[in-house]
């Protein structure tokens, strides 16, 4: 287990278009290996990823951004995208890099790791028995694309 760096651009890259195939959005990416070195890597980088290795070669990564709780006055931890080849899953990688997270987390001094999964994906078993758990009374929103651009241009005329 490793931090990523400027590095291995290429390869977060790669890995993210994996992942967005395997969830049916391959076209979602618009990322680039270019974008991810500039908001990456840095004195003002928006994520830290860490690289799972097997015998020297890149099986998995976690890709994660900060939150912070004011309910417990803390930072924590948001796993944007975990990633392990499949021919890799079942061996652990998953659960070392949740382990390394864990504790990044504590020794940070922050409270919590959130992330979340699709509801058809079976990973949601291995999330929940290393002690993840549903947050059954929340329900995630997200406001993009178009909405946004709608909400800006209604907010920039009302205001």
């Amino acid at each position: 287990m490793r931090a990523a760096t400027v590095d291995d651009v290429e390869l977060l890259h790669r890995f993210s278009v994996d992942l967005a195939a395997y969830e049916d959005e391959p076209q979602a990416v618009t990322s680039t290996p270019q974008t991810l070195a500039r908001d990456g890597f840095g004195e003002k980088a928006q994520f830290a990823a860490l690289i799972a290795e097997r015998e020297g070669k890149p099986v998995g990564f976690a890709l994660y951004t900060f939150n912070y709780s004011v309910w417990t006055a803390a930072r924590g931890i948001f796993i944007e995208d975990i990633w392990v080849v499949p021919e890799q899953r079942r061996g652990g990688v998953a659960r070392a890099l949740m382990v390394a997270l864990a504790r990044e987390c504590q020794a940070k001094g922050f409270r919590r790791i959130d992330l979340n999964v699709l509801d058809w994906n079976p990973a949601r078993g291995f999330y929940e028995k290393i002690g993840f758990r549903w947050i059954r009374n929340w329900l995630p929103y997200r406001l993009s694309g178009e909405a946004l651009d709608k909400l800006v241009s209604v907010s920039a005329t009302s205001s």
